[in-house]
């Protein structure tokens, strides 16, 4: 039994990463996310789901996120086609 306790004493202790850097990094990396950005994330999950990169029980959430994506996306198209319409005007 004595021999379990010395290798135990032998494993070397393993510190976890602080978050607190990554945390503060978060906002700044989201400041250039674009409309074109939006549109290539959409355009990978449909590339990824048709070749099978996703497992079924995990396709409910992707079709969640790809669903309020692709609204956003629309609706982003909307309001830059009603204020390039040249009859909504001056």
């Amino acid at each position: 039994m004595s021999d379990t306790k010395d290798t135990v004493k032998d494993v070397p202790q393993v510190e976890a990463p602080e978050t607190a850097p990554a945390e503060t990094a978060a906002p700044q990396a989201g400041a250039d996310l674009s409309v074109q950005d939006l549109q290539g994330l959409k355009t990978i999950i449909d590339v990824a789901s048709s070749r099978g990169a996703f497992k079924p029980n995990e396709m409910m959430s992707v079709g969640q996120v790809y669903g309020k994506l692709e609204a956003f996306l629309s609706a982003v198209q909307q309001q830059q086609g009603s204020t390039t319409d040249p009859a909504q005007g001056v």
